[in-house]
Protein backbone atom coordinates (compact mmCIF):
# COMPACT_ATOMS: atom_id res chain seq x y z
CA UNK A 1 0.00 0.00 0.00
CA UNK A 2 1.09 3.57 -0.53
CA UNK A 3 2.49 5.52 1.86
CA UNK A 4 0.31 8.77 1.79
CA UNK A 5 2.19 11.78 3.21
CA UNK A 6 0.34 15.27 3.73
CA UNK A 7 2.22 18.39 4.01
CA UNK A 8 0.21 21.16 5.56
CA UNK A 9 2.11 24.60 4.00
CA UNK A 10 0.95 27.94 4.42
CA UNK A 11 1.42 31.23 1.91
CA UNK A 12 2.10 34.34 3.90
CA UNK A 13 3.04 37.82 3.52
CA UNK A 14 7.37 38.40 2.02
CA UNK A 15 8.69 39.34 5.61
CA UNK A 16 10.54 41.69 2.89
CA UNK A 17 7.65 43.91 2.57
CA UNK A 18 5.26 46.44 4.19
CA UNK A 19 3.07 44.35 6.26
CA UNK A 20 0.10 45.70 8.44
CA UNK A 21 -3.14 45.43 9.52
CA UNK A 22 -6.32 45.70 7.36
CA UNK A 23 -9.34 48.02 8.61
CA UNK A 24 -11.00 45.01 10.19
CA UNK A 25 -7.57 44.48 12.53
CA UNK A 26 -6.50 41.05 10.35
CA UNK A 27 -3.15 40.42 8.38
CA UNK A 28 -3.61 42.75 5.15
CA UNK A 29 -2.68 40.44 2.12
CA UNK A 30 -3.42 42.55 -0.56
CA UNK A 31 -1.33 45.08 -0.75
CA UNK A 32 1.96 42.76 -0.05
CA UNK A 33 3.42 39.63 -2.08
CA UNK A 34 3.20 36.69 -0.89
CA UNK A 35 5.07 33.38 -0.40
CA UNK A 36 5.54 29.52 0.41
CA UNK A 37 6.31 29.83 4.45
CA UNK A 38 10.63 29.59 4.33
CA UNK A 39 9.28 27.16 7.53
CA UNK A 40 7.24 24.80 5.42
CA UNK A 41 9.93 23.82 2.43
CA UNK A 42 11.85 21.98 5.21
CA UNK A 43 8.66 20.13 5.75
CA UNK A 44 8.32 19.25 2.23
CA UNK A 45 11.62 18.83 1.73
CA UNK A 46 11.29 16.13 4.57
CA UNK A 47 8.31 15.11 3.40
CA UNK A 48 10.18 14.23 -0.36
CA UNK A 49 12.98 12.56 0.96
CA UNK A 50 10.97 10.08 2.82
CA UNK A 51 8.92 9.41 0.00
CA UNK A 52 12.47 8.91 -1.87
CA UNK A 53 13.02 6.03 0.35
CA UNK A 54 9.71 4.53 0.14
CA UNK A 55 8.73 1.66 -1.88
CA UNK A 56 5.41 3.37 -2.73
CA UNK A 57 4.56 6.90 -1.69
CA UNK A 58 2.59 10.11 -2.98
CA UNK A 59 3.00 13.36 -1.18
CA UNK A 60 -0.01 15.80 -1.42
CA UNK A 61 1.01 19.70 -0.56
CA UNK A 62 -2.43 21.15 1.53
CA UNK A 63 -2.73 24.85 2.35
CA UNK A 64 -5.83 26.77 3.39
CA UNK A 65 -5.83 30.08 2.00
CA UNK A 66 -7.06 33.10 -0.76
CA UNK A 67 -6.85 32.45 -4.58
CA UNK A 68 -3.48 33.58 -4.16
CA UNK A 69 -2.32 30.48 -2.13
CA UNK A 70 -1.91 28.49 -4.92
CA UNK A 71 1.23 30.13 -5.32
CA UNK A 72 2.48 27.98 -2.55
CA UNK A 73 1.16 25.16 -3.99
CA UNK A 74 2.73 25.63 -7.40
CA UNK A 75 6.12 26.38 -5.55
CA UNK A 76 6.05 23.06 -3.43
CA UNK A 77 4.78 21.11 -6.76
CA UNK A 78 7.52 22.44 -8.28
CA UNK A 79 10.12 20.85 -5.20
CA UNK A 80 8.87 17.69 -6.04
CA UNK A 81 5.42 16.86 -4.60
CA UNK A 82 2.90 14.75 -6.44
CA UNK A 83 -0.61 16.60 -6.24
CA UNK A 84 -2.02 19.72 -4.39
CA UNK A 85 -5.71 20.54 -2.50
CA UNK A 86 -6.55 24.54 -1.88
CA UNK A 87 -9.47 25.10 0.38
CA UNK A 88 -10.40 28.31 -0.14
CA UNK A 89 -13.61 30.34 0.26
CA UNK A 90 -15.05 33.72 1.36
CA UNK A 91 -16.05 32.79 4.84
CA UNK A 92 -12.19 31.68 6.37
CA UNK A 93 -11.62 35.06 5.98
CA UNK A 94 -9.90 36.13 9.75
CA UNK A 95 -9.61 32.26 10.75
CA UNK A 96 -7.55 32.12 13.70
CA UNK A 97 -5.61 29.29 14.43
CA UNK A 98 -7.80 27.09 16.26
CA UNK A 99 -10.01 27.32 12.82
CA UNK A 100 -7.24 26.46 10.83
CA UNK A 101 -6.15 23.16 12.22
CA UNK A 102 -9.93 22.26 12.21
CA UNK A 103 -10.16 22.98 8.06
CA UNK A 104 -6.67 21.23 7.51
CA UNK A 105 -7.91 18.16 9.73
CA UNK A 106 -10.71 17.82 7.70
CA UNK A 107 -8.96 18.05 4.37
CA UNK A 108 -6.13 15.67 6.01
CA UNK A 109 -9.11 13.30 6.56
CA UNK A 110 -10.77 13.93 3.52
CA UNK A 111 -7.73 13.60 1.44
CA UNK A 112 -6.02 10.52 3.07
CA UNK A 113 -3.03 10.05 5.50
CA UNK A 114 -0.59 7.92 7.03
CA UNK A 115 1.95 10.60 8.08
CA UNK A 116 1.13 14.40 7.93
CA UNK A 117 4.38 16.51 7.92
CA UNK A 118 4.22 20.38 9.10
CA UNK A 119 7.09 23.11 9.48
CA UNK A 120 8.07 23.90 12.92
CA UNK A 121 5.61 27.53 13.05
CA UNK A 122 4.96 29.69 9.74
CA UNK A 123 6.93 33.10 9.81
CA UNK A 124 3.40 35.34 10.13
CA UNK A 125 2.38 33.57 12.82
CA UNK A 126 5.04 31.50 14.55
CA UNK A 127 3.01 30.52 17.05
CA UNK A 128 4.22 26.86 16.28
CA UNK A 129 0.99 24.70 17.97
CA UNK A 130 -0.52 23.81 14.59
CA UNK A 131 0.71 20.04 13.99
CA UNK A 132 -0.22 19.67 18.10
CA UNK A 133 -3.51 20.67 17.17
CA UNK A 134 -3.64 18.63 14.25
CA UNK A 135 -2.95 15.40 16.10
CA UNK A 136 -5.31 16.18 18.84
CA UNK A 137 -8.07 16.42 16.31
CA UNK A 138 -6.63 13.42 14.29
CA UNK A 139 -6.36 11.07 17.12
CA UNK A 140 -2.90 10.41 15.95
CA UNK A 141 0.52 10.34 18.37
CA UNK A 142 2.51 13.80 17.36
CA UNK A 143 6.22 13.76 17.22
CA UNK A 144 7.41 17.42 16.75
CA UNK A 145 10.38 20.16 16.28
CA UNK A 146 12.54 17.12 14.46
CA UNK A 147 15.86 17.67 13.36
CA UNK A 148 16.13 14.26 11.64
CA UNK A 149 13.16 12.74 10.50
CA UNK A 150 12.52 8.76 8.76
CA UNK A 151 10.27 6.39 8.24
CA UNK A 152 10.24 2.50 8.22
CA UNK A 153 8.33 -0.52 8.90
CA UNK A 154 5.16 1.56 9.96
CA UNK A 155 6.85 3.74 12.48
CA UNK A 156 8.05 7.62 12.07
CA UNK A 157 11.71 8.02 13.98
CA UNK A 158 13.10 11.25 14.87
CA UNK A 159 15.82 13.67 16.87
CA UNK A 160 14.71 16.55 18.53
CA UNK A 161 17.63 18.95 19.70
CA UNK A 162 17.05 20.94 23.22
CA UNK A 163 19.30 23.28 24.55
CA UNK A 164 21.42 20.83 26.66
CA UNK A 165 20.15 17.64 25.20
CA UNK A 166 18.76 15.24 22.17
CA UNK A 167 16.02 13.10 22.27
CA UNK A 168 14.98 10.05 20.18
CA UNK A 169 11.18 9.44 19.37
CA UNK A 170 9.17 7.62 17.83
CA UNK A 171 5.29 7.08 17.11
CA UNK A 172 3.43 3.87 15.02
CA UNK A 173 1.66 5.42 11.87
CA UNK A 174 -0.48 7.13 11.22
CA UNK A 175 1.11 10.35 13.27
CA UNK A 176 1.76 13.70 12.72
CA UNK A 177 5.42 15.51 12.63
CA UNK A 178 6.91 19.03 12.14
CA UNK A 179 10.74 19.88 11.64
CA UNK A 180 13.07 22.42 12.25
CA UNK A 181 14.86 24.33 9.81
CA UNK A 182 17.88 22.09 11.57
CA UNK A 183 16.05 19.27 9.37
CA UNK A 184 18.22 20.29 5.58
CA UNK A 185 18.13 22.58 3.08
CA UNK A 186 15.04 22.93 0.99
CA UNK A 187 15.80 22.02 -2.86
CA UNK A 188 15.41 24.62 -5.45
CA UNK A 189 12.86 23.85 -7.88
CA UNK A 190 14.54 22.78 -11.35
CA UNK A 191 13.36 24.18 -14.64
CA UNK A 192 12.22 20.67 -15.38
CA UNK A 193 9.84 20.67 -12.03
CA UNK A 194 8.68 23.74 -12.64
CA UNK A 195 7.47 22.61 -15.48
CA UNK A 196 6.13 19.44 -14.75
CA UNK A 197 4.32 21.41 -11.76
CA UNK A 198 2.07 23.05 -14.61
CA UNK A 199 0.81 19.84 -15.44
CA UNK A 200 0.00 18.42 -11.44
CA UNK A 201 -3.51 18.05 -10.09
CA UNK A 202 -4.83 21.10 -7.70
CA UNK A 203 -8.27 20.02 -6.10
CA UNK A 204 -9.97 22.40 -4.90
CA UNK A 205 -12.40 22.39 -1.71
CA UNK A 206 -14.77 24.75 0.52
CA UNK A 207 -16.63 24.82 3.81
CA UNK A 208 -19.13 22.77 2.17
CA UNK A 209 -16.93 19.88 0.65
CA UNK A 210 -15.36 19.04 4.24
CA UNK A 211 -18.61 19.66 6.03
CA UNK A 212 -17.80 22.92 7.75
CA UNK A 213 -20.61 26.04 8.86
CA UNK A 214 -18.99 29.25 8.29
CA UNK A 215 -19.67 29.81 12.06
CA UNK A 216 -17.29 27.49 12.63
CA UNK A 217 -14.33 29.36 11.59
CA UNK A 218 -13.75 33.28 10.16
CA UNK A 219 -14.17 36.23 12.81
CA UNK A 220 -16.95 34.63 14.02
CA UNK A 221 -15.68 31.64 15.13
CA UNK A 222 -12.40 32.70 16.12
CA UNK A 223 -10.93 32.10 19.46
CA UNK A 224 -8.14 34.75 19.82
CA UNK A 225 -9.07 38.38 18.15
CA UNK A 226 -6.83 41.38 17.43
CA UNK A 227 -8.51 44.43 19.92
CA UNK A 228 -5.95 46.75 18.94
CA UNK A 229 -3.08 47.73 16.47
CA UNK A 230 -0.73 50.74 16.06
CA UNK A 231 2.03 51.60 13.46
CA UNK A 232 5.59 50.97 14.12
CA UNK A 233 6.99 54.10 15.27
CA UNK A 234 9.54 55.25 12.79
CA UNK A 235 12.93 55.30 13.48
CA UNK A 236 14.56 57.94 14.81
CA UNK A 237 17.99 59.66 14.13
CA UNK A 238 21.00 57.85 16.45
CA UNK A 239 23.01 59.47 18.98
CA UNK A 240 26.29 60.51 18.06
CA UNK A 241 29.09 60.27 20.43
CA UNK A 242 32.51 62.53 19.26
CA UNK A 243 35.62 61.18 20.37
CA UNK A 244 37.56 64.48 21.92
CA UNK A 245 39.07 62.46 24.66
CA UNK A 246 35.94 61.75 26.47
CA UNK A 247 34.52 59.24 23.64
CA UNK A 248 34.45 55.90 26.20
CA UNK A 249 32.83 57.95 29.13
CA UNK A 250 29.99 59.06 27.19
CA UNK A 251 29.36 55.46 25.40
CA UNK A 252 29.64 54.00 28.75
CA UNK A 253 26.77 56.78 29.86
CA UNK A 254 24.69 56.05 27.19
CA UNK A 255 25.07 52.47 27.49
CA UNK A 256 24.07 53.00 31.17
CA UNK A 257 21.15 54.75 30.34
CA UNK A 258 19.72 52.58 28.24
CA UNK A 259 20.09 49.93 30.55
CA UNK A 260 22.63 48.12 28.40
CA UNK A 261 25.08 47.85 30.95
Amino acid sequence: MSLRIVVTVKYVPDATGDRHFADDLTVDRDDVDGLLSELDEYAVEQALQIADGADDAEVTVLTVGPEDAKDALRKALSMGADKAVHVEDDDLHGTDIVGTSLVLAKAIEKAGFDLVVSGMASTDGTAGVVPALLAERLGVPQVTLLSEVSVEGGVVTGRRDGDTASEQVQASLPAVVSVTDQSGEARYPSFKGIMAAKKKPVTSWDLSDLGLEADEVGLAGAWTVVDAAAERPARSAGTIVKDEGEGGKQLAEFLAGQKFI
